[in-house]
């Protein structure tokens, strides 16, 4: 396999256009720490951004930071720490996830994922915060859209198209993000012993209620003891987050008390143990066990997830634990993902989506890896592969199930 490992915007212009010229597919990585997820990537040549890195503006009083798409996150998020900012949309780290490190994951493999954290309840996804993008797309043309501001357009946003393409259709090479303040504290509201079906109405309590809960998740008694080292054993835990100013958190947390106090027990964890928490959630730590066995993301109704874990377990053997109030589900499986079952009884239970996230090479060449498209919205997604990419060079098969 050749590597081409450009270090400017203009030699991932020339690779490309080199690729176009000789009808030669490219897999598109920066430092691979997804690299495991999709279909297997059929391609002899690779291209690595992993050189194409630097912060290039970042202005902490206009909430904006730009940088190459080959950044390290572990980089740019030290930068923003030291000025109390962060991306408030939380992005996961798959590496551990996927047997790798942690704090791999690029700037440009954020946008390209859309990732996003159990803060996606309240601040959305990556694509709700990007400002702009530089790209090249697989016809070997430049491209630009958006800006350093958030501003009302009309036509397309490319920038936001792109995310979630998984490098498909185009290589971005700069990427500019809105940024927000770190909130002063937070504090977690735990609800002990509840069943699933408890839990999702406690959730649904919380959530809509004037709280301002930033997380909800329900750690099932099989897995809350693999969180923050065991610090949550002895049975079901049920966590609600609430982030901000010191006297908001703790007027915040007793309204929980008091709102869900028919619900038993209660407790609450400090800062410091609530930011490892939900570090622990983000990451699906307790999944993270260095096995290849095989590990779902399912994105559906939040009042319907418990109802399709206790359905699917009397198919197939799995753990389950819940995020964004029950409507992202991350399932553990025991034996082969089941992927037909597992996606009728999501449509049965009012759709969504998905994804497999983790599976041995073998496994994942064998099964529809992303959610299968309605027809409609296959052939949008085939007319926009022709315009940006016509003659699939970038990433082939990734997203694509033959």
């Amino acid at each position: 396999m050749t590597t081409f490992t450009p270090s400017t915007a203009v030699e991932v212009l020339e690779t490309i256009r080199w690729a176009v010229a000789e009808e030669a597919p490219l897999e598109i990585l920066g430092h691979g720490s997804k690299r495991g997820i999709g279909q297997p990537v059929r391609t002899e040549h690779a291209l690595d951004l992993s050189k194409l890195t630097g912060i290039t503006l970042y202005e902490p009083e206009e909430l904006v930071l730009s940088a190459r798409a080959g950044t390290p996150l572990a980089e740019i998020e030290a930068e923003l720490v030291k000025n109390h900012q962060e991306f408030a949309f939380e992005p996961m780290d798959y590496g551990p996830l996927l047997g790798g490190e942690a704090g791999r994951g690029t700037l440009g493999g954020l946008l390209s994922a859309n990732l996003a954290g159990p803060r996606r309840i309240k601040a959305g996804a990556a694509r709700d915060h990007v400002l702009g993008i530089h790209a090249v797309s697989g016809r070997g043309e430049t491209f630009k859209s958006g800006g350093r501001v958030v501003k009302n357009v009309t036509g397309y946003d490319l920038s936001k198209g792109l995310a979630g393409s998984w490098g498909t259709l185009a290589v971005t090479t700069d990427v500019t993000f809105k940024v927000l303040p770190t909130a002063e504290t937070e504090t977690s509201f735990i609800l002990t012993g509840l069943d699933d079906a408890q839990a999702s109405a406690a959730m649904a309590e919380a959530m809509g209620s004037s709280a301002e809960v930033s997380g909800a998740a329900h750690l099932p008694e099989g897995v809350a003891g693999r969180f923050v080292d065991g610090g949550l054993s002895g049975g079901a835990r049920t966590v609600l987050r609430v982030e901000g100013f010191g006297p908001s958190v703790a007027y915040r947390i007793d309204l929980l008390a008091r709102l869900l106090k028919p619900f038993g027990v209660s407790e609450t964890l400090d800062e410091a143990m609530s930011r490892r928490l939900w570090r622990d959630i983000r990451d699906c730590r307790p999944f993270a066990d260095g096995s290849a066995a095989p590990v779902w993301r399912v994105s559906m109704t939040p009042s319907e997830g418990h109802r399709l874990i206790d359905s699917f377990r009397r198919a197939a053997g799995a753990n389950a634990f819940y995020d964004w109030q029950g409507g992202l589900i991350w399932l553990r499986m025991e034996a082969d993902p089941e992927a037909e079952i597992l996606r009728k009884l999501i449509a049965h239970f009012g759709g969504g989506h998905a994804t497999l996230v983790r599976a041995p090479l073998a496994l994942r060449a064998a099964t529809p890896v992303f959610q299968p498209q309605a027809p409609a919205l296959a052939a949008l997604s085939a007319r926009l592969k022709e315009q940006f990419d016509p003659k699939g060079l970038l990433n082939p098969g990734r997203m694509a199930f033959a």
